[in-house]
């Protein structure tokens, strides 16, 4: 895409290391379209290797899973499987105030998810004719829980969780080993909570290989859930059409969109778009602002910020990475919003609540000056695991719903034949299925 340029942005210090300031009006279908494209694999060579590594897990089974952490991991392991005996070793060396910080999360999810527990009634739909749908737990799953620059205990709560209400007979747990052939205290203390009696040291796209069919230690599921770097993504969407395992949905490097306005606080711009940018050098961190001022305070406050983060480096790469756009308006601003469908999208405005009728695309929303995206990320209640690359705009977060599926039933009486058979006979008869009109017709006489 060419650049555009414009008066009103020249004059910016954009030192910070944005990728470039636009200003919307400027910006063509075209522009925008490529604008709003994350994590290419133009080559396709992100692909080439996911297929290679699926198709060495799929043949080789565990052999493949152990050369692949001493490849990828730097870690020569023995055994996949950590136990729960080792789990509990783990956990115990956590602090009380860590502890505490993880089971105020626990809580405040597990209320949240459990709330959207919910039995639907029966309808008759005509006299005798009665239709109802149950809910049914997926019976395997398998969560993948990141493990690579950042261990991530929330991601296993926001998975685990859920699993656990919806009353999942098999949770298999995958996560990269650490550098001592371990877990991290934290991942072995939630697996306590969640009652997790294993969890299996694999990472990346062969842990989704690992699980979409199974190794010599490693059970197959029918579901997988998780984030995960563009590897783990784009195996995830390779398994989903090549296997019989489903997936969550495709949840890449992480993504925020902040739509600010005159009144939003420029440190709090500044300090959310780090946020998501020290997630990894392919993150994208994206400012959208209806003033000059505010995207010039904003990229002084990144300045300051950003020297004291100790992923400061990574995350300087994400804000090259990522770019700023000059809206005229909250509802210019919006319009490309819906477009870039963020994973996280912050209304750093105090007139957000008449922006939420307009949000079709996101994954989840924060309202407000004072609702960091870091509170949903932890420990407000709500899933962080959500739809990147612009699959917000036809796939929802994990929830509840993610771990069921829900099964219709029917029955119908004497008097439901006598009212619905002649429409069901005269229906299979002008498609031509005279076995389907029959089937009725027997039940009639």
């Amino acid at each position: 895409m060419e650049e555009t340029t414009n008066s009103t942005t020249q004059g910016f210090n954009n030192t910070i290391g944005f990728k470039d300031i636009y200003v919307y009006s400027d910006l063509t279908t075209i522009d925008i379209a490529n604008l709003v494209i994350r994590n290419p694999d133009a080559d396709n060579s992100i692909s080439s290797s996911v297929e290679t590594i699926i198709a060495d897990v799929k043949h080789r089974g565990d052999q493949a899973l152990l050369e692949l952490s001493e490849r990828f991991d730097g870690v020569k392991l023995t055994d996949i499987k950590l136990g729960k005996d080792d789990i509990a070793t783990i956990a115990s060396s956590i602090s009380e105030d860590e502890k505490n910080a993880i089971d105020i999360a626990y809580r405040n999810i597990w209320k949240f998810h459990e709330s959207q527990l919910h039995a639907e009634g029966k309808v008759e739909t005509m006299p005798g004719v009665t239709c109802w749908r149950e809910v049914r737990a997926i019976e395997k799953v398998g969560l993948y829980i990141p493990g690579g620059s950042a261990v991530l205990p929330s991601t296993f709560l926001m998975l685990g969780i859920p699993a656990k209400i919806a009353g999942c007979s098999e949770i298999v747990v995958c996560s990269p080993p650490q550098k001592g052939g371990l877990i991290n205290c934290y991942l072995a203390y939630v697996a306590s909570l969640l009652g997790i009696e294993a969890i299996y040291l694999c990472g990346g796209a062969q842990a989704v290989a690992a699980m979409a069919y199974g190794s010599e230690s490693i059970p197959k599921v029918d579901k997988i859930f998780g984030p995960g770097n563009q590897y783990v993504t784009r195996a995830k969407t390779i398994i989903q059409s090549t296997s019989l395992t489903a997936i969550d949905m495709p949840a890449g490097p992480s993504e925020v969109l902040v739509i600010a306005d005159e009144t939003c606080n420029p440190a709090y711009v500044a300090a959310d778009l780090l946020a998501q940018a020290e997630h990894g050098a392919d993150s994208q961190a994206v400012l959208v602002a209806t003033s000059d001022v505010v995207i010039q305070r904003s990229i002084e406050e990144l300045k300051k910020q950003i020297e004291v983060l100790p992923r400061k480096d990574i995350a300087a790469k994400a804000i090259r990475n990522s770019y700023v756009i000059l809206a005229k308006d909250l509802e210019e601003a919006m319009e490309f919003s819906n477009v870039y469908a963020p994973e996280h999208l912050i209304l750093a405005t105090d007139r957000w609540d008449k922006l939420i009728p307009k949000v079709n695309n996101a994954g989840s929303v924060f309202l407000g000056n004072l609702t960091p995206e870091s509170a949903g990320d932890y420990a407000s209640g709500t899933n962080h695991t959500l739809p990147t690359s612009a699959y917000a705009r036809s796939y929802s977060g994990v929830s509840l719903d993610s771990f069921v599926k829900k099964i219709t039933f029917q029955h119908l009486s004497a008097e439901g034949i006598r009212n619905i058979g002649t429409a069901v006979e005269t229906l299979a008869e002008l498609e031509g299925l005279h076995a389907h009109k029959n089937a009725m017709t027997l039940r009639k006489d």
